[in-house]
């Protein structure tokens, strides 16, 4: 699935020179939303999500995102013979975005901002929660079908804060024009 985003990054790279020459549609300010899974690694553990964002367009260029997380599939190891679950329980963050048309309903995206994450660990007969906030930044690519409905796929980096942790997430969703 990795290798799916990279190969769909490195083809939405090759065409930012042809942005400038593209024939862009006006985009009606407005909100957006969309609904996916998102697949988090960060510190040796690989986890996934059902992902909602809820955004406003300002204009072609930029708007604004909230978006939250539910965590959906957990990750098990072996640590000293004993099994250890540790699952996103949830997460939320709020964005900045940038919008690149380069076509009439295809266009690159990046976004930065702020959130926090939730991770519960157990272990047998015992549990603990314990929640990161962290610097967030990504790119990513999206198309509209009819001009209201489509996909979107992007990559996020979680920068933690109070400690050197980081998470990346891949996220693939349906998205809606409002």
């Amino acid at each position: 699935m990795k290798f799916l985003f990279a190969a769909a990054a490195a083809a939405a790279l090759t065409v930012l020179p042809i942005a400038a020459q593209a024939q862009q549609a006006q985009v009606t300010p407005g909100a957006y939303g969309t609904l996916g899974y998102a697949d988090n690694h960060g510190g040796g553990v690989d986890l996934g999500a059902i992902q909602g964002r809820l955004g406003w367009r300002y204009n072609n260029w930029l708007g604004a995102e909230g978006e939250v997380s539910a965590g959906l599939k957990s990750d098990h190891e072996t640590i000293a013979g004993v099994r250890v679950r540790t699952k996103l329980q949830n997460q939320a963050a709020v964005y900045g975005v940038a919008f690149a048309p380069i076509a009439t309903n295809t266009e690159l995206l990046a976004r930065i901002g702020y959130g926090a994450s939730n991770i519960k660990t157990s272990v047998p007969g015992a549990s603990s929660s314990d929640t990161d906030n962290s610097w967030n930044f990504g790119v990513g690519a999206q198309h509209y079908f009819d001009g209201m409905n489509g996909i979107r796929a992007d990559y996020t980096r979680q920068e933690f804060t109070g400690h050197s942790g980081h998470a990346n997430v891949w996220a693939v969703a349906y998205t809606r024009r409002f």
